[in-house]
């Protein structure tokens, strides 16, 4: 008898497309360089678009970064799709573009490797999954690294031939622009410098000076708005005196390019009247002691963690919570917001540490403060500009009360006073000194 067998038929499978993403670099911010960019960003998007077997997945860039450094956003947010599976070969121009750093090269290869992604350099035409992929990347990761302490040596070396020429190596600087190899001032902006140390000296704070800039629309060299470190700056650049003093920094490594503070490991030069000054000698010498007494006088301190307070004071406008800020030894709390953007966004009110506990006792019924009583029966304390605390409990009622703000007469020592009066006579002396043009 015949017997016939049934062969069940199998489809074909498709061959499943691969996910493809590109990266592309530049080391600086010059136009022809972000120009290069742009051309890598749309060769790779064209490249692995025209190909039927792959999927595009986006091309990740990054400019005006060192291959040398880990830290640079796009190549961080093309790890963390590789992590997360949604790409499969990553196509880059070549090592140098990837990464300079051997170490950074490996490690990043390698936990690719694990996770099954390759990765190809077009220039070495070398996929990382390939057999002899990690040797010969290498041998030609470290002659880029090698490549690019090389160029960073070269650099140094032109930079310390300036310095020691009194050539700055930079020309950006608010007030004045570099032609020639000398700074030429600007008016409008120089103009700007001076009223930020006039305002400084006058006895306005960083905080009042940054937000009053803001509010008329000045913008600070780069069009963005200002900040207290970058009025910082401003105020403690010598060059404003038509002086510089160079190699104030360096950078050890060619790798981590982070800068060092020059404490005599190299030398530094003084060049005398390289260009016109903005600022006399005398108001900046001014404003550096002004900087160094409110810097002593309004040296504020986080407490230490935790606090009793901690999370449980917040603004009655914005809702922010309050932080707790301590100068010449008062502990206040005081809005976040208000804190960082000033009154025009919110306009609260700060509170005296001591003020705030004693009103807390009081609204707790207790003749000393209990932390362990706060905790037990408050859930938010709310503060409002117009002295009103608003006590929340976790049974779910209220009680509001005020408190009695303290004259700023009770909180100075008549040796703080002689000292205010010493360092308003000084001010007021700078101030007397013409400003050059």
């Amino acid at each position: 008898m015949l017997t016939v067998k049934q062969i069940p038929l199998v489809a074909p499978v498709k061959s499943q497309k691969k996910r493809v993403a590109g990266y592309g670099r530049v080391s600086t911010g010059k136009d022809a360089m972000l120009h290069s960019l742009s051309a890598q960003v749309s060769y790779y998007s064209s490249l692995i678009q025209r190909n039927p077997d792959w999927i595009f997945c986006g091309v990740y860039s990054d400019e005006a970064i060192s291959g040398t450094q880990e830290g640079r956003n796009g190549f961080q947010e093309l790890l963390a799709d590789c992590r997360a599976g949604k790409i499969d070969m990553v196509i880059t121009k070549s090592i140098s573009r990837f990464a300079r750093n051997t170490v950074t090269l490996l490690e990043t290869i390698r936990e690719l490797k694990s996770l099954g992604i390759d990765v190809y350099f077009e220039e070495q035409n070398l996929h990382s999954l390939s057999s002899d992929g990690e040797l010969l990347l290498t041998i030609l990761a470290s002659y880029a690294q090698e490549e690019s302490r090389s160029v960073s040596e070269n650099m140094k070396w032109r930079i310390r031939k300036n310095f020691s020429e009194g050539l700055p190596w930079t020309g950006t600087m608010l007030g004045y622009r570099y032609e020639d190899g000398v700074y030429v001032i600007k008016p409008d902006e120089a103009e700007i410098v001076k009223r930020i140390f006039t305002e400084y000296l006058s006895g306005k704070g960083l905080v009042l000076i940054m937000r009053r800039l803001n509010a008329d629309g000045i913008p600070t060299r780069n069009g963005k708005p200002w900040s207290e470190s970058k009025l910082r700056r401003v105020l403690s650049n010598y060059a404003y005196t038509g002086n510089l003093l160079l190699q104030k920094t360096f950078r050890e490594s060619h790798l981590s390019k982070s800068p060092t503070v020059n404490k005599g490991e190299l030398p530094m030069y003084h060049a005398k009247n390289t260009h016109e000054a903005i600022i006399s000698l005398e108001v900046f010498q001014a404003v550096q002691e002004e900087m160094q007494v409110r810097s002593h006088r309004h040296r504020a301190k986080v407490a230490p963690q935790p606090h009793p307070f901690n999370s449980l004071v917040v603004c009655g406008l914005c809702g922010a919570t309050f932080r707790r800020r301590t100068s010449h030894g008062i502990s206040s709390w005081m809005c976040r917001t208000f804190d960082r953007q000033g009154k025009a966004v919110c306009p609260a009110k700060q509170i005296r540490e001591d003020t705030l506990t004693s009103v807390t006792t009081e609204v707790l019924g207790l003749p000393s403060f209990d932390e362990k009583a706060l905790h037990d029966k408050i859930t938010v304390i709310r503060v409002f500009p117009d002295n009103t605390l608003v006590y929340c409990f976790k049974d779910g009622t209220e009680v509001t009360t005020h408190w009695e703000d303290r004259s700023r007469a009770e909180s100075w020592t008549p040796e703080m006073r002689a000292r205010e009066r010493d360092r308003q006579l000084r001010r007021k002396e700078a101030m007397k000194c013409p400003q050059e043009a």
